[in-house]
């Protein structure tokens, strides 16, 4: 025999032969394990190929792919699935958000310069805004202004001044009446560029000779109050925001009939839109103190406004929310520091007035058909009250002086 037979003669008398149970052709016979063939493992698979014996590699078939023993992907579980869900969603309201936060601030007409104001007062505690109704006709046609009741007076001039004070001790909403008798400190005319001492007339003459500016300065001047922020808005933003946030509820203990303002009410609660808003808070002829009476209907229709426009089903629905975004900050004019944070705010507060976190004053009056020598009728105020008020807005105290002009 040759050297392969002789060692495999050899293994068969030298190893002893294997128990009945482990022998291979009895196994088969017993259909147990197959007698093993001389085939080698297929790349991949286990000991003893496909059809192997099971071993500590698993069952048969184990790592052929696609098996009954192959590994199997991960399993996406209902948790995971809410998981990235979730994710997605905040992901897109940070986008919207963000894009909505981008589109807003890049509608704010950022034009007044409060770094122009000379002789400023020092700053106080808290936050003072001042907001201006004007008279500016931007935006309107003729047909329009007809429509509305605008008049025909040229140049400039406010309709509404109103300071709002939000601080630690709450918010406080104090008019001035235009009409108001006041210094009107020296100044640099804008178009002249003369200098102009300082005078005594309304008010309203500081806007209409120099402008936001100008207003700034005088109010500051004669109440010694820094105003940090400025907001006005005309004729055209007004009816344009209340038609956006679909009119406003108003609810009047009397009928109101103005022919000047177009104003005609019946009293009882009613939805106003834009054109009657604008009519409503500018009517003074009925109202027995004229401009006094005009002022205390422009703070509660400001703070309703304002209320409305903050609620849920306003600021919950993008059709709705967006309109009034874009109508109010389109004639808006604030002055440059103004933040989008800033206007939120300044909404915020006017809101809580009619929530009850605020209250709603007139400054102080001691004659309201004060006759001058150059302005004919005008409004004086009652400095022995206006003067204890001023520094309680000026250091955020609680305002505890009685409003005389109520």
């Amino acid at each position: 025999m040759n050297g392969w037979s002789d060692d495999t003669e050899r293994r068969r008398r030298t190893e002893p032969p294997l128990p009945p149970e482990l022998s291979p052709r009895r196994a088969a016979a017993a259909g147990g394990v197959p007698p093993q063939s001389g085939r080698r493992p297929q790349p991949g698979g286990a000991p003893g190929g496909a059809y192997g014996p099971p071993s500590a590699y698993g069952p048969p078939g184990a790592g052929v792919p696609g098996g009954p023993g192959a590994p199997r992907g991960p399993r996406w579980s209902t948790r995971r699935k809410i998981g990235w869900a979730a994710l997605g969603l905040v992901v897109v309201l940070l986008v919207v958000s963000a894009s909505t936060y981008f589109w807003a601030d890049s509608k704010v007409r950022r034009e007044v310069d409060l770094g122009k104001v000379e002789d400023r007062p020092p700053t106080g505690k808290g936050t003072n805004y001042l907001i201006v109704g004007s008279d500016s006709r931007e935006g309107l046609t003729k047909e329009q202004e007809k429509q509305l009741h605008t008049g025909a007076d040229s140049g400039q001039r406010t309709d509404s001044m109103m300071i709002l004070h939000t601080g630690g001790n709450g918010t406080t909403m104090m008019s001035l009446p235009r009409d108001s008798y006041v210094t009107i400190p020296a100044f640099t005319g804008q178009r002249t560029h003369k200098r102009y001492a300082a005078s005594t007339h309304k008010l309203n003459r500081a806007y209409s000779d120099g402008g936001p500016e100008l207003l700034t300065r005088t109010i500051e001047y004669n109440t010694g109050i820094r105003i940090d922020h400025y907001a006005e808005i005309g004729f055209s933003g007004f009816v344009n925001l209340v038609d956006a946030l679909g009119g406003v509820k108003m609810c009047l203990d009397k009928p109101l009939h103005d022919k000047a303002s177009g104003a005609d009410f019946s009293a009882g609660c009613q939805t106003l839109d834009g054109r009657q808003s604008l009519a409503f808070v500018r009517q003074r002829h009925q109202e027995a103190d004229q401009d006094l009476g005009r002022m205390r209907n422009q703070q509660k229709f400001l703070s309703t406004l304002a209320h409305q426009a903050a609620s849920p089903s306003t600021v919950l629905n993008p059709f709705k929310l967006y309109p009034v975004i874009g109508s109010g900050l389109d004639t808006l004019v604030v002055d440059k520091k103004m933040s989008l944070p800033d206007l939120a705010s300044m909404f915020w507060a006017m809101k809580g007035v009619t929530g009850g976190s605020g209250h709603s004053i007139t400054v102080p009056i001691a004659n309201a058909n004060y006759m001058t020598p150059n302005d004919g009728d005008a409004v004086k105020w009652d400095m022995a009250k206006a003067k204890p008020l001023f520094d309680e807005l000026r250091s955020d105290q609680k305002v505890t002086v009685a409003d005389s002009g109520r």
